[in-house]
């Protein structure tokens, strides 16, 4: 059973929007730091978003103001609400589950691609 599965990649206009998320079982979710990264081609993979188990949320430079990170404990899910996407957000997006020193999980990825 894998322990994260990520949704909602697609193909988008620039200027567009979309709602990422991300489905957790088989761990303590809501003891766990949830993050989204993401890794374009020949790039590092880098930190999008995250929700620490308390709620409190930080974001990578390049994307604020316009995406959203959020989680819902009751139904293990947490969400990355992506908007005025530009061609440089174009990457391969993981869901990450952490308990720091303890538990570190990753999804399987899911692409999204905005381009005209």
């Amino acid at each position: 059973q894998v322990p994260l599965v990520e949704s909602g990649g697609g193909l988008v206009q620039p200027g567009g929007s979309l709602r990422l998320s991300c489905a957790a079982s088989g761990i303590m979710f809501d003891s766990c730091d949830m993050a989204w990264y993401r890794q374009a081609p020949g790039k590092q993979r880098e930190l999008v978003a995250g929700i620490e188990r308390w709620g409190i949320t930080n974001y990578a430079d390049s994307v604020k103001g316009r995406f959203s990170i959020s989680r819902d404990n009751d139904r293990s899910l947490v969400y990355l609400q992506m908007s005025s996407l530009k061609p440089e957000d174009t990457a391969v997006y993981y869901c990450n589950a952490q308990i720091p020193g303890r538990v570190n999980y990753w999804g399987q990825g899911t692409q999204v691609t905005v381009s005209a």
